[in-house]
């Protein structure tokens, strides 16, 4: 107040003023929303101060971007009109004045972007940000008064009256300019939360999978609901991870506590899941390495050692259940791991059509992650086509009010029934259970069995000799050729019979006694013996969303891609299989290992896969 200039003689003016400052301090700024404390604004400044009155912001200011300098003589940027208020019965009047004798500016409705014209006060208060007194033709006079908050110009402030009220004086502009200054305190702080509760919603996000994941063999639907209401994510997780092979690897957490640490400590651990199960190890091994990688987080956080309240509450933060499964479509058979998680549920589909029943699969329930010492054992369960999968956390079926009993027995009952949609299962359950307690996250994974048809896969055994070479690209045309897929032919012969031919000289192919069995690993390198007579080699082609090629032996030492020099004779086959397919790897077997490719099918309008012959002579 001490800024505004005072005036002998109009003691009812500055009563009038210091009431309109304190319903300021009292109505402006109650919110972070920026529509609303525009709306603030008006409402003290309407009628009390002014007829008419307008708030206009930089569009950056509602992503929470720091508004940019006002530009030169070439006008303003674009402005966004956030509120607009009138005392005048008969509808808005044009706010605006004359320049060089054009007409008013139209009037600008809430949420329309518009400009001013350069050499305007209007520009020039945005650019000077001090206040400019404008005359016009239905408006008497109009105060244009910039928003100005540290140091920033925010948006514009037009206060006017109409024909009849007193003009705008010297005290008048004082107290506009501190009404906007005000309002654009608060504006700014609204800015400033918009733009950190972005950004943490942004990296919240990040750490759950997308809302529609797809798998093969497997209809996918799920839930997320957070614990607090102050974010999105806390430490329940969910994760559907594709695997070489068309496999697929489910996975459902849950971090000891909730909110943002719970978060932050979810988010590492399923960092560490997904990388854990690209290396495609077994259910027990990655659970295993996950608890190694969770007691090292939490002991990670404290630097000295020796503070042993600060210790025990981070072993709680990191102290986390977890179930991880892996479906191979093929086979239909799902190889479960659990680290102290409530058991998954079964609905197994019935031949007559009748009512399905649920039922809890008997998985071992190890440690929980984090407390170490234990080995975590597996469990195979063969899941027949149409049968339903449901993972879940503990906040979806326990609470203050439900016992844990209670839920489970909730859950099957709403999970048995009659066949429908996956995404009706999942709101049918939230909805018959006690969801709504904000005691813990509760985080639901559904999986509908829908196994490769028998049509889909090609499955071969040949002899460890060199004529297999040939059988094996002859077997792998007349497949793809069975499946409509001449274009990707040549590609995928010549792939096979890289790894056909890899197979026969670095492996020791799979005994034809017993598959996938082998004796010692051959060692690999150039000169090495073809494989023993009697052996076999396993070609496998998988046709999916995306055409897979799989080769077994039995040898133990993993394929690794080498740079071969321009005298080198060999070297190049892992080079080409890298060039001209979309993914390749290798994994280990219980009694070898498998080499596998990816290629991406021929889509209409799409241009064809690279020619096989043109990428091998670009090579040399």
């Amino acid at each position: 107040m001490s800024d505004i200039p005072a005036e002998s003689g109009k003691p009812d003016d500055v009563r009038r003023a210091l009431a309109l400052l304190n319903a300021a301090g009292a109505r402006i700024g109650n919110s972070l929303d920026l529509d609303t404390t525009a709306r603030e604004l008006l409402d003290v400044a309407v009628p009390q101060f002014c007829d008419l009155a307008s708030v206009d912001l930089y569009p950056e200011v509602f992503s929470g971007e720091d508004p940019r300098a006002a530009e030169g003589l070439e006008g303003t940027r674009p402005l966004r009109r956030v509120a607009f208020a009138s005392a005048v019965s008969d509808g808005p009047i044009t706010l605006g004045h004359r320049v060089s004798g054009a007409p008013d500016p139209d009037h600008v409705e809430p949420g329309g972007i518009h400009r001013y014209p350069a050499g305007s006060p209007y520009a020039d208060a945005l650019r000077t940000a001090r206040v400019q007194r404008v005359t016009g033709t239905l408006v008497q006079s109009t105060l244009a008064v910039p928003m100005v908050a540290r140091g920033r110009v925010l948006g514009l402030v037009q206060f006017s009256r109409t024909k009849g009220s007193e003009p705008f004086g010297e005290r008048d502009a004082a107290l506009g300019a501190e009404l906007a200054a005000r309002a654009a305190v608060c504006v700014d702080n609204a800015r400033l939360y918009r733009r950190e509760h972005e950004r943490a919603l942004i990296l919240q996000r990040s750490l759950l999978p997308p809302d529609d994941p797809e798998a093969a063999g497997l209809d996918i639907a799920c839930r997320y609901l957070p614990g607090s209401t102050a974010s999105e994510v806390g430490g329940d997780w969910f994760d559907v991870i594709e695997l070489p092979g068309h496999r697929t690897a489910l996975v459902v957490g849950d971090v000891m506590g909730r909110g943002l640490r719970a978060a932050v400590a979810m988010g590492e651990l399923r960092t560490a899941v997904r990388t854990l199960a690209l290396l495609d190890l077994e259910p027990a091994e990655v659970l295993g390495a996950l608890d190694e990688i969770a007691q090292g987080l939490g002991a990670s956080r404290d630097g000295r050692g020796d503070h042993p309240g600060r210790a025990a509450d981070l072993s709680e933060v990191y102290l986390a259940t977890c179930v991880y499964a892996v479906y191979d479509p093929v086979t239909r058979r799902c190889t479960f791991a659990n680290a102290g998680h409530l058991p998954p549920v079964l609905v197994e589909p019935r031949d007559d059509g009748g009512e399905q029943s649920a039922l809890l699969l008997e998985v071992p329930k190890g440690v929980p992650l984090g407390v170490g010492g234990e080995p975590f054992e597996e469990t195979e369960v063969e899941l027949p086509d149409g049968a339903l999968l449901a993972l879940y956390t503990d906040g979806l079926v326990e609470s203050r009010h439900q016992s844990l009993d209670e839920g489970l027995q909730a859950l099957r009952t709403t999970l048995s029934g009659p066949d429908r949609p996956l995404e009706d299962v999942c709101d049918e359950v939230l909805g018959a259970l006690e969801t709504h307690h904000g005691e813990d996250d509760i985080a639901l994974l559904l999986a509908r069995i829908q196994g490769l048809p028998a049509e889909s896969v090609g499955d071969w055994r040949l002899p460890a000799e060199a004529r297999s070479v040939a059988r094996a690209r002859e077997l792998t045309r007349r497949r793809l050729a069975a499946w409509g897929l001449d274009d990707l032919a040549d590609t995928t012969e010549l792939l096979v019979s890289e790894l056909v031919t890899n197979a026969l000289r670095h492996g020791m192919g799979v005994s034809s006694a017993q598959p996938g069995a082998g004796t010692l690993p051959a060692q690999s390198g150039v000169g090495v013996p073809p494989a023993a007579p009697g052996g076999e080699i396993r070609l496998r082609l998988l046709m999916d969303r995306t055409l897979v090629c799989e080769v077994w032996d039995s040898g133990l030492v993993q394929p690794r891609r080498r740079r071969a020099r321009d005298t080198d004779e060999g070297g190049r086959g892992l080079q080409l299989v890298d060039l001209l397919s979309s993914g390749w790897g290798s994994r280990r077997t219980p009694r070898g290992k498998t080499v596998w490719f990816e290629l991406a099918l021929p889509q209409e309008g799409e241009p064809k896969p690279p020619d096989s012959v043109e990428a091998l002579l670009n090579m040399f």
